[in-house]
C-alpha cells in the first residue's frame, strides 16, 4: 500500500487539496501533531511520500530511517528545513512550489512599503484616539513620500522580485537590483539597473529582500549593511527571517540609522514574545510593521501549490520525474 505522510495542516489539506484523483487504496497519514522524529517513524516510518509544511523540519535522521521514501515535497517555496543533501544521498527527490505564490508575495511587499510610508498603524491609532486632525497635520509637515518618487532596491531577482518590480514600475518607481548573476532580460523588460549590494544599500530609499535561505544568505543584512542605508530608508522582508540579523536591525531602528522595517517573516517561527524585534523601545513602536507570514498564503496560491504537490506525488508513484526538483536529482 502506498502511504503519504502529511506534515502540514490537516485543515489546509481539506480546504485546498483536490484528493479525487488519489487512488482509493492509498493511505494518507496526517502527522501535523507528531512533534518528534520518533513519533513520526512510529506512525509512518514506511511512508512513500512526505508532504511537509515549508517550515516543518525533515531531518537526516528521519530521511535515513524511512526505507520506502521517494519524494519529500514542500508545501510552499521554502525548503531549507528539509535536509536536501541527505535526501540526495538516498536518491529521494526534494521538490518545492517555486514561483507558485510570486504574485501574492509581491502584493504583500507593496502593502508593507505603502503601510510604512503612509504611517498606517500610527495614523489608525491616532484616529481611534480622536486625534485625526493632529495626525493629518503632523504627517503633512513631516513629509509623506510616494512610491513613485522612491528608488527601490531589490535584493535577489527571482520570480517574486520580478513580480514586485512589475508592480513598482506601474507606480513609477526607479528600480535597481542586486543578484549573484545579472538578469539582462529583466533589466531590459523592466528598466532595472544593476548595483553591487553595498551601493544598493547606500543609494536606495527602500531595500526589499527576495532571497532563499542558504549558508551565504543567512545573516546577510547585518550592522555593516544597515549602517550604509539612508536614515530615511526602509527595509522590507517578505522572504525569510534568517536573512536579517535581528539584533542588528533592532540597533539600527533604535539608533535611527533607518526609518523603518516591514516584515512578513521573523526568525525563528513560530514567533514568540521574547523575539528582540517585539521588544523595541516605545519610541520605535511605529517603525516596525509586521504581517504574520501570509505573503504567499492566498487562496489561489494554496490551490496552485497543493495541485502541484499531488501531481508530483502521482508522477513519482508511476516512475515519472517530478517538476521543481531542488536537490539536484
Amino acid at each position: 500500500m502506498t502511504k503519504v505522510l502529511i506534515l502540514t495542516s490537516t485543515k489546509r489539506v481539506d480546504k485546498f487539496s483536490d484528493l479525487s484523483g488519489i487512488p482509493k487504496d492509498w493511505e494518507l497519514i496526517f502527522g501535523e501533531d507528531l512533534n518528534t522524529d520518533q513519533a513520526v517513524l512510529q506512525a509512518a516510518g514506511d511512508a512513500d511520500f512526505i508532504f511537509a509544511d515549508a517550515i516543518r523540519e525533515v531531518s537526516k535522521n528521519l530521511i535515513d530511517s524511512m526505507p520506502n521514501l521517494k519524494l519529500i515535497h514542500s508545501e510552499g517555496v521554502g525548503y531549507n528545513k528539509i535536509d536536501s543533501a541527505a535526501a540526495k544521498e538516498k536518491k529521494i527527490y526534494v521538490c518545492n512550489n517555486t514561483a507558485a505564490n510570486s504574485s501574492a508575495v509581491a502584493e504583500q511587499t507593496i502593502l508593507l512599503m505603502l503601510g510604512l510610508q503612509r504611517r498606517l498603524l500610527e495614523g489608525d491609532q491616532m484616529v481611534r484616539d480622536g486625534r485625526q486632525i493632529q495626525a493629518k497635520g503632523s504627517f503633512i509637515l513631516d513629509g509623506i513620500p510616494e512610491l513613485g518618487s522612491c528608488h527601490v532596491g531589490l535584493v535577489g531577482m527571482g520570480s517574486i522580485a520580478f513580480e514586485t518590480a512589475k508592480r513598482l514600475k506601474s507606480f513609477g518607481s526607479r528600480l535597481s537590483y542586486f543578484n549573484r548573476s545579472r538578469k539582462s532580460a529583466a533589466e531590459h523588460k523592466l528598466g532595472l539597473s544593476y548595483l553591487p549590494l553595498e551601493d544598493l544599500c547606500k543609494q536606495c530609499d527602500i531595500i526589499s529582500l527576495h532571497l532563499p535561505v542558504t549558508l551565504e544568505t543567512t545573516g546577510l543584512i547585518n550592522s555593516e549593511l544597515l549602517s550604509l542605508m539612508k536614515p530615511s530608508s526602509l527595509l522590507i522582508n517578505t522572504a525569510r527571517g534568517e536573512l536579517v540579523v535581528q539584533e542588528d536591525l533592532v540597533a539600527a531602528l533604535s539608533a535611527g540609522l533607518i526609518a523603518g522595517a516591514g516584515l512578513d517573516t521573523l526568525y525563528p517561527e513560530p514567533v514568540m514574545t521574547d523575539n528582540p524585534l517585539l521588544n523595541l523601545p516605545e519610541s520605535c513602536r511605529y517603525k516596525l510593521l509586521f504581517s504574520p507570514h501570509i505573503g504567499g498564503t492566498t487562496k489561489p496560491a494554496f490551490e496552485k501549490m497543493h495541485k502541484t504537490v499531488w501531481t508530483n506525488i502521482l508522477a513519482v508513484s508511476k516512475g515519472e520525474c517530478p517538476i521543481n526538483i531542488v536537490n539536484g536529482l
